[in-house]
């Protein structure tokens, strides 16, 4: 029995039938795991298809993980199990409280409609780049957190456009792609505007920005603020044993940094929300109790995944700004 067969009388266009072909011939048994296909140029000759409709089949079941690839080699069976019709390459940057949130979110919009893998570059450039090149043309959507990665849209722009999606942070060089993200600029300025009657107890605002994962929009948008608000401010790269003065509010992205302001205000016997003000960000349930509570600017990390996993099964091309607020607590 012929692995591929095409009748040029069906409606179904040729790729379809050679995937359906091949699928077909992995149902029966008649391709196993690592067996070689037919090399796009013989089914081409074959059949008098164009070669870019034989590739365009074996690119589709490359995607779906059925097949793969080897260089000057050829393509061969990877996978006798095609129950999923997508692949979807997701690239995060760590996997934390929210991540976990994020990525529960996701799971349980798409309902089992995708395999989904998963992987980390760790804020590592080179573990960015290579975790993209490796599984490119692999997928059928690929996912990415680029973080604050410089260039990263050289890494990103080798995958297929129409698949990708952008999550949690973008910029202006991945302004062509779909993505849900915040917009780190724009909601340190509202929430700190949404905390002003707060904040004019107090006669400095210190930012602790270590730069080293944070997005840069959050030094952009506290500046603006404190500049258009007429507030004395600072930005620090870390907060380790610091003297704290009365008066200070301290915007701290990084809960470790959290803990050690807390710790020194201890050490000094300040009154947290009276001598010294803190806001911290993503709101967790362990925020609402320490020290009476510690207010927190934060995004709803359920929305966004949720609302991921929604463009993605729609095939939506939106770029939207997920929500962002200011929870006010007895630290401010």
């Amino acid at each position: 029995m012929r692995l591929i067969n095409i009748d040029k009388n069906l409606s179904v266009p040729k790729y379809k039938q050679i995937i359906l072909s091949i699928e077909s011939a992995i149902a029966q048994n008649r391709l196993k795991r690592n067996e070689k296909l037919p090399s796009i140029n013989k089914i081409s000759l074959e059949f008098s298809l164009s070669r870019d409709t034989v590739l365009l089949a074996y690119d589709v079941l490359k995607k779906r993980g059925i097949i793969y690839s080897i260089l000057g080699k050829g393509y061969f069976i990877k996978s006798i199990d095609f129950s999923f019709e997508q692949r979807i390459f997701l690239l995060f940057d760590e996997l934390n409280t929210f991540k976990e949130e994020i990525y529960n979110a996701f799971l349980s919009t798409m309902n089992n409609a995708a395999q989904i893998d998963i992987f980390f570059h760790h804020f590592n450039k080179k573990m960015f780049q290579k975790l993209i090149n490796e599984s490119n043309g692999n997928y059928s959507k690929y996912i990415i957190m680029p973080t604050n990665f410089e260039n990263a849209i050289d890494s990103i722009k080798l995958l297929p456009k129409d698949d990708v999606f952008i999550l949690d942070q973008t910029n202006s060089t991945l302004c062509d792609y779909p993505s849900i993200h915040q917009n780190f600029k724009k909601n340190i300025y509202d929430s700190l505007a949404t905390g002003k009657t707060l904040l004019e107890k107090y006669s400095k605002l210190i930012l602790i920005f270590p730069g080293f994962r944070e997005p840069l929009g959050m030094v952009e948008g506290f500046k603006i603020f404190c500049s258009d608000l007429n507030f004395e401010n600072q930005i620090i790269e870390s907060f380790d044993g610091n003297l704290i003065l009365k008066g200070e509010v301290y915007i701290i992205p990084n809960d470790k940094d959290l803990v050690n302001v807390i710790e020194q205000a201890q050490r000094q016997n300040l009154i947290i929300g009276t001598d010294v003000g803190i806001i911290s960000y993503n709101d967790k349930p362990l925020k609402k109790v320490v020290v009476n509570g510690i207010t927190t600017i934060s995004t709803d990390f359920f929305a966004m995944g949720k609302i991921l996993a929604t463009m993605i099964l729609d095939n939506s091309k939106l770029q939207i700004e997920n929500e962002c607020k200011l929870i006010v607590r007895n630290s401010l």
